[in-house]
Formats: structure tokens, C-alpha cells, sequence
């Protein structure tokens, strides 16, 4: 009897262990990873559910369809202290084209760190010389709305990569679409991020991490002074199981927000929270002010602020 419940478990626990196993075998086939670390404080403040709100110039990444929705020129920086002192930044200016309908954006993103020492066997100190690795996306969007209520984007990326001595480019596209439904304030967000060509890592090709994320927002509560605003995305990275992430922001008489939020399936990312400031800089423009804090577990905590000036 031990004998047949032992083989009848292995068989029903087969299946799920032959899944796990493909799951695993994805990992580390994918490069390009850097095109998968969030941009903006506010966004990842939220939990990184930004697919459907995608309101601000951080659009340009989270969906380009959201840069229709921005009604004036835009400035923004982005910068956060990335995990073994790693740096990661954004720049990126929303701008109307006048004489084209809908909305441009030209922005470039950059993962960086401090140069190494050249270390061989013979001499593991060091031999003198430096080397450094960094990757740079640099990206023009347009998007238009197309009715009242549905708008679309697109992104071009063009990609450099570096290592030492190694060198090698690429490009890629966003797509993605926002939908007003009608139904109260519920906004439907998708787009599908990084189509495009392989790229070299020494001497192997690897593809980019081409993502699918659908997403869904509301504002579940507003009144004269306060508004809550609530969002989920689901994503399907190539390389790793499904994740979800769901997030709040918190807002008062448009001046302070609160954010905070969850990512599911993810090796180390989890919780997130953060605040912002928007204050006046005069009659036609104002400044936005953001901080997020994300706890990457066994990576310790990453620190990201933001600042957008519209005008």
C-alpha cells in the first residue's frame, strides 16, 4: 500500500516537475536584461502596475500609448542606485510635433557602473589598465489618440552594448495600446515590449527580452480633496514564469501622493512604496517631484527619484 501511494504521488507531482524544469531551463537564455529594469519613481513606487496608467513621460517605457495622453511638453529625469553599485538613468522630453497630429517623445536610458581593473592570473591586483560595461537605449516615440478613448503608440530603441573591448548594437520595438472602457474610470492598458534583433554577448547571440503586459486602472475614490488610484498589471517575460503586479496611489489636493505595491512572481522584487510633490513653477508650468523605495530581498534595497517639469 506505502508502495502504490509513493508511485501514485511521483505520477501526479510528474507533470508540475517536468514544468518547473522548462520554467528553469528559460532562465539565462534571454540577454538584454537591462531593457526589463522599470523607469520612474512613481511607476515603481505603484509596484511597477503602470501599463493602463501611463500618464507621464515615463509612458515612453511602461506603454508608448500613454504619451498621446500627455497634453504638454514634458522634461523628465530619472535615476536610481542599482544593485553592486550599479547605476541605471533615463532622460527623456514629451514634446508636441505641431505640424503632425498626436505626441513625440525622444528619451535614452543607460545602465552603467564605476570602470574595473584589469585583473589577470599572473597579476590579480590589477595590471593598470581599466575596463568598463554599460548599455544604452536610445528611443523616438510617437502616439496618437485615434478616438476619444482609445489611443496607440510606438517605440523605436536603438541599443549599444560594451564590455571591455566587445562591442555591439541592435534596435527594438514597443507597441501599445490604452483603452478607456466607459465603464466609471477603468482604463485598459497592453503593450508588447522589445521586438527586434539579436544581439552579441562576446562571441554568442542571445535574443532580447521580448514582454507581454496587459494591465487594468481605476480610481476607486475621489473627492475635493483625495484621490485613490488603483492598478494591476500581468506580464509574460519569455524567460521566467508569469508575474502580476498590482499597486495604490494615494493622492491630497493634487500636491502629495502616497504610493505602494506588490510584485508576484518575481525572484526579488516585492514590495515597493514611495511619495511625490507636484507644486506650481509658475502659470503654465509645474514640477513633479517623486521617490520610490523597492526591496530586492537578498539584493538589498534600491532607492529611485524622479523629476519631471511640465510646460
Amino acid at each position: 500500500m506505502k508502495r502504490a501511494v509513493l508511485i501514485a504521488a511521483l505520477v501526479l507531482a510528474l507533470p508540475s516537475l517536468a514544468f518547473a524544469a522548462r520554467e528553469f531551463e528559460k532562465v539565462g537564455t534571454i540577454g538584454g536584461q537591462f531593457l526589463k529594469i522599470g523607469v520612474g519613481a512613481r511607476a515603481i513606487g505603484m509596484g511597477a502596475a503602470f501599463a493602463s496608467v501611463a500618464d507621464d513621460a515615463s509612458s515612453v517605457y511602461w506603454n508608448p500609448a500613454g504619451v498621446a495622453r500627455i497634453t504638454s511638453n514634458v522634461m523628465s529625469v530619472n535615476h536610481c542606485d542599482w544593485a553592486a553599485d550599479i547605476s541605471f538613468s533615463q532622460a527623456g522630453y514629451v514634446f508636441d510635433p505641431q505640424y503632425v497630429p498626436g505626441m513625440m517623445a525622444l528619451h535614452v536610458r543607460s545602465l552603467y557602473m564605476p570602470e574595473q581593473p584589469v585583473r589577470t592570473v599572473n597579476q590579480p591586483e590589477g595590471t593598470g589598465e581599466k575596463f568598463d560595461n554599460g548599455y544604452v537605449a536610445a528611443g523616438l516615440t510617437y502616439a496618437r489618440s485615434l478616438t476619444d478613448k482609445f489611443s496607440a503608440g510606438i517605440t523605436f530603441n536603438y541599443l549599444d552594448s560594451s564590455l571591455a573591448d566587445q562591442h555591439d548594437t541592435g534596435y527594438c520595438f514597443d507597441f501599445g495600446t490604452l483603452y478607456d472602457t466607459g465603464f466609471q474610470s477603468l482604463r485598459i492598458g497592453m503593450v508588447i515590449q522589445n521586438i527586434g534583433t539579436e544581439m552579441k554577448y562576446i562571441e554568442h547571440s542571445v535574443k532580447l527580452p521580448t514582454v507581454f503586459r496587459v494591465g487594468m486602472s481605476m480610481n476607486v475614490y475621489e473627492d475635493a480633496r483625495f484621490s485613490v488610484l488603483s492598478a494591476a498589471d500581468f506580464s509574460h517575460p519569455p524567460d521566467n514564469n508569469e508575474r502580476a503586479n498590482v499597486g495604490t496611489e494615494v493622492g491630497y489636493k493634487d500636491f502629495l501622493y502616497l504610493r505602494s505595491g506588490y510584485g508576484f512572481g518575481y525572484d526579488a522584487e516585492g514590495l515597493s512604496a514611495g511619495l511625490g510633490f507636484k507644486m506650481p513653477t509658475s502659470l503654465n508650468s509645474e514640477a513633479t517631484i517623486d521617490y520610490a523605495y523597492s526591496d530586492m530581498a537578498y539584493l538589498g534595497g534600491i532607492h529611485r527619484i524622479s523629476i519631471d517639469f511640465r510646460f
